[in-house]
């Protein structure tokens, strides 16, 4: 890293070490890798892409610094630019985790259950297509600290449980992220 021509604070990442260590990752692959830049500049990360993401062979990361990367070598790349939201942090790196958790965990085998993904927050539901939040979930006791589990999923009726579940993800959703159903062609 260097100061930025021009002056200004902090340093920026130099384009031939950068440069470098792409090319030599991209040496040892068979397929040629998606490469990924974080920056508050970019696409702003949604389910739909981690799900495209998680369907590719090899992805490279390149998490920038300080006042990020110079930007001939950005342009020389040409990453798919990411932003993890409306807010700046000190590098990639924690955005590089959140993308790596997010993909992984939609690889088969990883996660306990082969429907936990599926039925996430966000994910696809497959019958409607629908991007909701996911419904309130509960465990034992039965009761706790005066709060009940609601009735319907104690009663062994799996239809009236599935649609108590898909009335909470619809209101919940229309409550917390109303947003959502701007994309959708969906009833709150």
């Amino acid at each position: 890293d260097h100061r930025p021509y021009g002056g200004g604070p902090g340093m920026v990442m130099m384009c031939q070490p950068l440069h470098d260590a792409v090319q030599e990752v991209e040496r040892q692959v068979n397929t040629p890798p998606v490469r990924i830049h974080f920056t508050p500049q970019g696409e702003v990360l949604k389910q739909e892409r981690v799900e495209q993401l998680a369907t590719e062979q090899n992805i490279l990361l390149i998490a920038g610094h300080y006042e990020g990367i110079d930007e001939r070598v950005i342009e020389t790349l040409d990453p798919l630019e990411l932003s993890t939201g409306d807010y700046v942090l000190s590098g990639g790196e924690i955005p590089a985790l959140l993308l790596v958790d997010a993909v992984v965990r939609l690889l088969p085998g990883v996660l306990g259950h082969a429907d936990s993904a599926a039925q996430d927050s966000f994910s696809k539901r497959c019958n409607e297509g629908e991007r909701l939040l996911d419904c309130p979930h509960y465990t034992r006791p039965r009761v706790w600290n005066e709060k009940e589990v609601p009735n319907v999923l104690l009663s062994g009726d799996h239809k009236a449980v599935d649609k108590w579940r898909e009335e909470q993800m619809k209101s919940r959703t229309a409550e917390r992220r109303p947003d959502l159903f701007e994309h959708e062609e969906v009833d709150p």
